[in-house]
């Protein structure tokens, strides 16, 4: 029985630390407002732009989130490759807008 309380509770403290992991996003990373616009297209701070093969966007909780599920006019950080397409974005969770941008 003590064997089965223990294992349940190293469970649940398993189960909420891998819930609250903490991410990172890099310092370059612009700060925007996001709208999808259609298929691999989308507008930044009013400007479209394409999104790069294989680009990904990451809600507040980072999950992968396609691009037609993006709520219009959403905050996030965002980052281009090469080709000046979008290859990275992270939606903001309300404690990430909150924080300043990092001093360059």
């Amino acid at each position: 029985m003590l064997r089965i309380l223990l294992a349940t509770a190293v469970f649940a403290l398993a189960t909420t630390a891998a819930q609250a992991q903490f991410r990172t996003i890099p310092a370059e990373a612009k700060r925007a407002t996001l709208s999808h616009v259609q298929g691999m297209t989308v507008e930044i701070d009013g400007r479209r732009t394409q999104l790069a093969a294989g680009a990904q966007i990451r809600d507040g909780r980072n999950l992968i989130v396609l691009p037609t599920a993006v709520p219009p006019g959403v905050r996030i950080k965002y980052l281009a490759d090469a080709q000046g397409q979008v290859a990275r974005i992270w939606i903001l969770s309300p404690q990430e807008e909150a924080q300043p941008d990092p001093k360059k």
